[in-house]
């Protein structure tokens, strides 16, 4: 069972709704805290909201939000949100770098010519390769650990972040972490 969202992240809050949508509801473009999916969320009459603000959206009386429209497509995405989604994810990957920091460690090859890490920006076979040997030893402990135990890599913490935005904003074929 897919798991399910009791809060979400305002990305953008829209007024009078899309500048060319119509109807001219007011929409909240949102990302999910926990599975971090991009929502369309409709506000209550009369509230306002504000980017980073955090609304519950979970099965219990909502304050703020009347309903989920459904998931948020990327293209629709406004300037502001896109903005507030890199900051947003910035922080997701600080707070869960223990998370992100497994992922290096217990990372699968995909077939027998493409490896996970492989998927991570800057990451290419070589890179791959050399980290394979290096976790061997002993699993990576943070960032840092990896940083300095492996010579030349990309930031790791900085990988992961765009990794995360791309697969948010684009279409991949094998997704790591959004579902």
């Amino acid at each position: 069972m897919a798991e399910k969202e009791d809060y979400a992240i305002v990305l953008d809050y829209l007024p009078y709704g899309y500048p060319m949508g119509g109807k001219g509801q007011p929409v909240v473009q949102a990302i999910g805290e926990k599975t971090l999916a991009l929502l369309e969320l409709v506000p209550r009459r009369g509230i306002t909201l504000q980017p980073k603000e955090k609304v519950y959206i979970g099965p219990e009386k909502r304050d703020k939000i009347y309903f989920i429209a459904g998931r948020l497509s990327k293209e629709k995405l406004t300037e502001t949100a896109k903005i507030q989604l890199q900051e947003f994810i910035e922080n997701v990957v600080a707070e869960q770098e223990k998370k992100f920091v497994d992922f290096f460690n217990t990372a699968q090859a995909i077939n027998t010519r493409l490896h996970q890490i492989e998927l991570i920006p800057g990451f290419g076979k070589k890179h791959t390769k050399e980290l394979l040997e290096v976790r061997e030893q002993k699993p990576f402990e943070s960032f840092e650990d990896m940083r300095t135990r492996i010579k030349n890599i990309p930031d790791p913490k900085k990988a992961i972040e765009r990794r995360l935005i791309e697969e948010l904003s684009e279409r991949q074929r094998f997704s790591l972490f959004i579902r």
